[in-house]
């Protein structure tokens, strides 16, 4: 059976494959977008059942179409999010091809292109973008071997409460998933323990405006690299129950116990590091430096904004904080499982491209590779600060449009002989 020929394949149809789509198209390019299970599947099963968006829908979404039935100020249900990405495709006709796994990419020799082998048989293109995003392989920390009687899932898999065993749960992460999912746990009458690494803690909401305008107007989405030694800290913000400031103190206070990092598990117990103080003093100083920039923006420019003091308002440090479990017995806790909370990483195992570095990272410039014709979108900070969200991928993708474009045009120039 002869190969499928294409000029350009996407290989991914989440938010970051759509956004491609909708730029090749607009610069007539032509493509196919592979898909190996359904457009925007992470949203739809590998969530859990009460996620929301962490941005308002006004925010987090294509800049070119609203969410339907949803209020501009509301958070979408994740199962909204994976509608709205479904809706856009039809929308602009993206050729989305479901069902197909894209299986090795080489580059051919001695001609143009590359030749990739699907689950559905071989297609040679002439560019392939690969579009799967951030969130491929998640990470488990190898501390508690599974021979402990002890449920551990990370938090791809978990959906709800009901999942886990009765007793005590250690969620280990205290960013916005980790946050959000033992914040739950709590409400659904769990015994919860919570490991808090460094992490930022934006306000939800300041002076009638949400955390995310303010990002904008101050300039924070553009940032264009991490600040060194900030390659660890997390965020902690949450649009759940209509969107709320991150407040660990207060789920202290409502019975929660924090810990420090998760350092180290033997013989039934697991050890913390001593910096659960710093990391909740660091989180706070995050919220009062973005209040500060808040602040002089608004004198700077005469706005007319409601004042709110007791958004500086800091509770008291729990016991807990002051006086940190260095140690925890697990059997002795009551605790029947841990999620980890700890984030993923790449798994490009299938391009068989010289496009990485020596860490086995993609070797890009703003998603354009060192191994020309293969480009990426969807990593974090590709571009910018605001490069992993629903809007900053757009943008992306219309760049790396733009060049493919260039590069097209260049192979259409021919000479006259002499």
């Amino acid at each position: 059976m002869p190969a499928e020929k294409i000029d350009t394949l996407v290989v991914g149809g989440g938010q970051a494959g759509i956004a491609m789509s909708e730029h090749l198209g607009n610069n007539h390019v032509p493509h196919l977008v592979l898909e190996r299970h359904r457009i925007a599947e992470r949203w739809r099963s590998e969530r859990w059942d009460s996620l929301v968006a962490n941005g308002p829908a006004w925010h987090d979404r294509f800049p070119t179409m609203e969410f339907s039935n949803i209020d501009p100020d509301a958070f979408a249900p994740k199962e909204a999010v994976a509608d709205y990405f479904e809706d856009y495709a039809q929308m602009i006709k993206a050729p989305v091809r479901c069902g197909v796994e894209v299986m090795e990419v080489q580059r051919n020799i001695g001609r143009p292109g590359f030749r990739v082998e699907t689950s559905e048989g071989l297609i040679e293109a002439n560019r392939v973008i690969a579009a799967t995003g951030a969130f491929q392989r998640p990470i488990i920390p190898a501390l508690v071997p599974e021979t402990e009687e002890i449920k551990q899932i990370h938090s791809n898999a978990y959906r709800n409460p009901g999942q886990l065993p009765e007793g005590a749960v250690l969620v280990v992460g205290a960013g916005s998933s980790g946050a959000q999912i033992a914040d739950e746990l709590l409400r659904s009458g769990k015994t919860v323990y919570l490991s808090v690494g460094p992490h930022d803690l934006p306000p939800r909401r300041y002076r009638g405006r949400d955390f995310v305008w303010w990002l904008g107007v101050l300039g924070k989405w553009e940032a264009a690299a991490l600040e060194p030694g900030t390659e660890h800290i997390t965020i902690a913000v949450s649009g759940a129950h209509g969107g709320h400031t991150v407040d660990f103190r207060q789920l202290a206070a409502q019975g929660m116990t924090l810990v420090g990092r998760t350092e180290s598990f033997k013989e039934g117990v697991l050890s913390f590091a001593p910096d659960l103080a710093e990391n909740i003093a660091q989180g706070n100083a995050n919220t009062l430096s973005v209040l500060d920039q808040a602040d002089a923006y608004i004198i700077r420019n005469g706005l007319d904004f409601p004042e709110e003091p007791e958004a500086r308002h800091i509770r008291p440090d729990p016991q807990c904080v002051t006086d940190p479990m260095l140690e925890l017995k697990l059997t002795e806790a009551g605790i029947t499982s841990i999620v980890w909370a700890t984030g993923f990483k790449l798994d490009y195992s299938w391009l068989k491209v010289d496009a990485f570095d020596d860490e086995g990272r993609p070797d890009h410039q703003r998603g354009v590779s060192t191994e020309p014709g293969i480009y990426f979108l969807g990593l974090p900070w590709q571009s910018r600060r605001g490069s992993s969200f629903i809007w900053g991928v757009w943008h992306d993708a219309k760049y790396l449009a733009d060049q493919i474009a260039i590069q097209r045009q260049y192979l259409t120039y021919t000479t006259t002989p002499g």
